[in-house]
Formats: structure tokens, C-alpha cells, sequence
């Protein structure tokens, strides 16, 4: 296991797959439409308000819930706009007893061509699924991060990329995918084989999709690597929102 906030230098290796989600009633019926529609608001709000106490990770369906393990108490959920969408929304959920509370949310985004259950090499569509969150690192100094972080000018993005991608690996946490748990981010073993792809990471977000990691804004970053603690066993929850309610 290495060390928070070692110095590293590494080989660079791709990241993302670059880098080498009728009422009806008396009368005219108005006050009991008004009625109804304050009722269906009333429900609505408290669905959108119950942020605490949950029983499980809201919209996962049984099948991805069960691979959730037992002793992870941190849950980053990334809940894909829709199969070809390169737009999501990611949630930190944290458990409290035997409850989840949701501790924060961020606008992101994911592969430029949405997901895959299957994803290969290049395919521009993010894993759908649920993998650890073991390592993290980045161009820029450890934030503060209860990962191991590994701090290397070897994860920076090339600058014959566009200039608003210059900035995506300022901060990285690998996810689990096709990697070898307890090495740098940029490690390039990929114990699956090359065509399974890897180098799947959360990281800085440049405004529109990826090859196939997640992008958040900074503040994000910085709040995931300060809160996610090897202790709690942080996963990822992530997919398309059909895919993750199946």
C-alpha cells in the first residue's frame, strides 16, 4: 500500500482510454383538480426531501444493490441521463447506522457515447457497475486525501489536446475497473487484458463527456478525496438510469 501523499513517478499510462447518464367531481371540478395537484406536489417534495435515513441507494435496483458490499459505508452513485448520454449526476451517500444520508451532489459527466455493460477499448461508453475505490492521485499536491494519493507530473494531459482538457487529471481516484488495486491510478497493468480498456478514473471535469471516466467539477474532487476513507469502503455505483434501477 503506498503512502499518503508519497511522490511518485510512474509510467504514464492512457487514462480513459486516451493518454499514451382525470379527477373528475361536482361542480367544474377545479378545487378538486387544485386539491389533487397540491397533494401530487406535497408527495413530490417529500420525495425529493428524503436525503436521510434511507434504507438503500435510492433508483439502484436489486442486482447492482446486492454487489454493493456489506462493510462499505461510503457510495458514490453516478446515475447516467440515459444510455448514449455523456450527462450524469453523482451522489455521495454515507451510512449512518444501518440508514444512508445523502452528504452531497454534483452536476458530471461520463463516456462521450453513454454506457456499456460491456465495455471494450475505445468504445467512448463508461462501465456500468460497481467497482471499489482504492487509490487516488493527481498533477497537482495531495488535497488532503484519506486514499493513498500519488502526486506525479506523469498523469498530466497532453498539451496537444484541446486546452480545456489540460486541467482533467489535477486530481484522479482510480476506480476499480480492469486495474490492480494499491498501485497509482496510471499503472498500466490490466489484469482483464488490453481490450477490456482501463485507466477508469473520477477526475476533473472540462465540460462535456469523456473516453469513459467520470468528470466532476474541483470542489467535487477535493470533497471526495477528503471524505472517501479506505476505512469506510468507498464504491462506485455507476450506469445509465435504466441500467442502474434493473
Amino acid at each position: 500500500m503506498h503512502i499518503a501523499g508519497a511522490v511518485r513517478v510512474v509510467v504514464s499510462a492512457a487514462a480513459c482510454g486516451v493518454l499514451l447518464t382525470t379527477l373528475t367531481s361536482c361542480g367544474d371540478g377545479q378545487d378538486a383538480r387544485k386539491g389533487d395537484a397540491r397533494s401530487a406536489g406535497a408527495h413530490k417534495d417529500k420525495a425529493v426531501e428524503q436525503t436521510t435515513g434511507l434504507k438503500r441507494i435510492p433508483d439502484v435496483g436489486d442486482r447492482l444493490q446486492s454487489r454493493i458490499p456489506a462493510g462499505s459505508r461510503q457510495v458514490v452513485a453516478v446515475y447516467g441521463d440515459g444510455k448514449n448520454s455523456a450527462d450524469s449526476t453523482v451522489v455521495l451517500y454515507t451510512k449512518s447506522g444501518s440508514t444512508w444520508d445523502k452528504a452531497a451532489g454534483w452536476k458530471a459527466h461520463n463516456g462521450k457515447k453513454g454506457w456499456a455493460a460491456d465495455h471494450h477499448e475505445d468504445d467512448k461508453r463508461s462501465p456500468v457497475g460497481v467497482f471499489t475505490l482504492s487509490d487516488a492521485g493527481g498533477v497537482l499536491p495531495d488535497p488532503g486525501a484519506q486514499l493513498p494519493y500519488t502526486q506525479s507530473a506523469s498523469m498530466q494531459a497532453p498539451h496537444y489536446w484541446a486546452k480545456s482538457h489540460w486541467h482533467d487529471f489535477d486530481y484522479v481516484i482510480a476506480i476499480d475497473y480492469n486495474r490492480v488495486k494499491g498501485t497509482p491510478p496510471n499503472d498500466p497493468t490490466r489484469p482483464q487484458g488490453q481490450s477490456k480498456g482501463g485507466s477508469i478514473w473520477l477526475h476533473m471535469d472540462h465540460g462535456s463527456g469523456t473516453s469513459a471516466c467520470v468528470s466532476l467539477p474541483k470542489a467535487a474532487m477535493e470533497k471526495l478525496l477528503r471524505t472517501l476513507d479506505p476505512e469506510q469502503h468507498p464504491v462506485v455505483v455507476m450506469g445509465d438510469r435504466a441500467s442502474l434501477k434493473a
